[in-house]
């Protein structure tokens, strides 16, 4: 591997933002238990986040590879992504198939074989769509928000082989139609708010396409807005989008929330400065963003079945939520610290500096 590949500084308030949107996703899937319904739901676009992450993605990837496939090979590319993304992905599995095994509020155990479990488990570890052992549909049940983990691999084998080579009008043309078709598919569907069961598999890549190569060619074009309180800016933001209310054209609000407001906030981080405690938060939200991001779902599953079943009021719900919430982000920065980062700094010494 070449040995010259070397990391480039962060934006640090697009680190923090990503953080920011990670956390909201925690706090929708904590609602999410007595609101399933996004209309009833206090945070009614939360699941938007995935999207947010997605266009995010799209710019830091610009950023941090385009320039550098003169002294860089595809499989390299490869590799470097998996070493960032898969470490977590085990680990989350892992977390998942104790949950799954451990949850005394469904019957999975009573219905599915140890060995399916393991077969299941194995197969996850490829992010491949599995069987449904939950009963939820879910394409990925061991752990539901790995079908956005997918996406991102599918849209990273994409940059590779095919986009990292485009013009900047050919970028132009592939965003336009990618915008077109979600733009079309949220006016039909009515929101974003899917792609992660069987059925609805194809609007999950769909609902990446645009936003990752529009962050690609946000980076490319160098159109990033100078604003001061830029990351408490672009957080309010991204909060007040969250936060609006189910509308009457709730599908083309969200379209336009992804192909506009998106890019602008991107903008506004990837052009902002920032020191002192502001740093200081935009650092820690940035760490956590992925492990939190990644590692919670799987007690939500138990968290939801103890709600629907148990039907506890919600001053009982309150103190549980709350203490699942602080027990993520513990879980989350502890795996960073003790697991993630150690297992990728020694993959790198392994296998990229060979």
């Amino acid at each position: 591997m070449n040995n010259t590949l070397q990391s480039k500084p962060h934006y640090p308030i697009l680190d923090g933002l990503r953080g920011v949107a990670a956390i909201l996703v925690v706090i929708f899937h904590l609602f999410e238990a007595l609101y399933p319904v996004p209309a009833n739901h206090p945070m009614h676009h939360g699941y938007l986040a995935v999207d947010f992450f997605f266009l995010l993605s799209g710019f830091v990837i610009g950023y941090a590879y385009d320039d550098r496939w003169n002294n860089m090979s595809i499989k390299e590319f490869f590799t470097i992504r998996l070493i960032r993304l898969h470490p977590m992905v085990v680990l989350s599995l892992i977390i998942g198939v104790i949950c799954f095994y451990l949850d005394p509020y469904t019957n999975g155990m009573a219905n599915t074989t140890v060995l399916k479990l393991i077969g299941v488990f194995v197969l996850s570890i490829t992010l491949l769509p599995a069987p449904d052992i939950r009963g939820w549909a879910e394409t990925h049940p061991l752990n539901g928000p790995h079908w956005s983990l997918l996406q991102e691999y599918v849209a990273n084998i994409l940059y590779a082989l095919f986009v990292r080579k485009m013009g900047k009008l050919a970028l132009w043309i592939l965003v336009i139609i990618a915008g077109v078709a979600l733009t079309l598919t949220a006016a039909w569907h009515g929101d974003v708010a899917t792609g992660w069961s069987f059925e609805t598999i194809w609007i999950a890549f769909i609902r990446m396409l645009f936003p990752f190569f529009a962050g690609l060619l946000l980076f490319r074009s160098n159109k990033i807005v100078q604003l001061p309180f830029a990351f408490p800016i672009a957080s309010i933001l991204l909060m007040i989008l969250f936060f609006l209310p189910t509308l009457t054209y709730n599908g083309i609000y969200e379209a336009v929330c992804i192909i506009f407001a998106f890019p602008i906030i991107v903008a506004i981080g990837a052009g902002g400065k920032i020191t002192g405690v502001w740093a200081r938060i935009c650092k820690f939200s940035g760490e956590i963003s992925y492990p939190i991001y990644i590692i919670h779902y799987p007690f939500i599953y138990i968290y939801t079945m103890w709600v629907v079943k148990n039907k506890p009021t919600a001053e009982e719900i309150l103190p549980v939520a709350i203490g699942l919430f602080c027990l993520f982000i513990l879980i989350a920065y502890a795996s960073l610290k003790l697991y993630d980062a150690p297992v990728r700094a020694w993959l790198k010494k392994k296998i990229l500096t060979k």
